[in-house]
């Protein structure tokens, strides 16, 4: 463990660290619940474009889990941050749902076919052939190309699901060009939160669930992380990577008399 300043706010990954396969992790709502009382800003942090933060606290509410919209950060919202801070007032042709388009349209972005200064590639429960052959097509004719997160698959009842990542590996294919990934393991992703929490590197807590996503990009970004094991990297895979995590805890429950 890590000596570090006081914890003064909180970034927390969703899933894997509040939730699991839909249900709460035990000690979830005493957590969120402590936060909130505490008055500390925090953030709950997700990769997952498709839904509006408006979206994902009512999922969440439905999990048990009290976490108001205003205390969501998505990958779509720092996509549409990061644009807005490149380009303001651009355009951009969007393969994506609600939480994608929306972000964009708040910053004042024109969702165009027609000559865009971007394409912008999200998470979508149906990839259209259609809109992949357009994206490349405006990506061969000048289009920068940006992808809100590099997640290869997504979880279903049924198993894997091609995702955002797998889907920009084949635009790049037929291409050539790579595309600018916003969300985690960016540490932008961090740093674009804590820029709406105004919060410090130096006194603000990473938790997530997975050393390749959360705690690298945290790790990056200067702040304190902490690794859960309720997701996907376990124990004995820790060491398997060539950075730690300031802290290793069982659960979120574990958490709870640190804030």
């Amino acid at each position: 463990m890590t000596e570090r300043k006081r914890i003064d706010s909180w970034l927390s990954d969703m899933d894997g660290v509040l939730v699991h396969e839909g249900l709460p992790v035990p000690g979830a709502d005493e957590f969120i619940k402590r936060l909130a009382e505490s008055g500390k800003p925090f953030r709950v942090l997700t990769n997952n474009s498709i839904y509006t933060p408006r979206d994902l606290s009512v999922r969440l509410r439905a999990a048990g889990l009290d976490v108001p919209p205003q205390h969501i950060w998505t990958s779509a919202l720092a996509t549409a941050q990061f644009l807005h801070d490149q380009r303001p007032g651009g355009s951009a042709y969007v393969i994506g749902e609600a939480g994608l388009t929306t972000a964009l349209h708040e910053v004042g972005y024109i969702l165009t076919d027609l000559d865009p200064d971007y394409v912008v590639l999200g998470e979508t429960r149906t990839y259209s052939f259609t809109q992949i052959t357009r994206a490349i097509r405006l990506i061969e004719g000048g289009a920068r190309f940006i992808a809100t997160n590099p997640d290869p698959v997504g979880p279903s009842t049924e198993g894997s699901l091609p995702a955002c990542g797998a889907v920009a590996a084949m635009i790049t294919k037929a291409t050539g060009v790579d595309p600018y990934f916003v969300g985690k393991p960016n540490p932008r992703m961090m740093r674009s939160a804590l820029n709406a929490i105004d919060g410090h590197s130096e006194t603000t807590a990473m938790i997530g669930d997975r050393m390749d996503t959360d705690i690298v990009s945290g790790m990056e970004a200067g702040l304190y992380t902490i690794l859960v094991l309720t997701g996907v990297t376990q124990r004995d895979q820790i060491d398997r990577y060539p950075y730690r995590p300031s802290l290793v805890v069982e659960s979120v429950a574990d958490l709870i008399d640190l804030i």
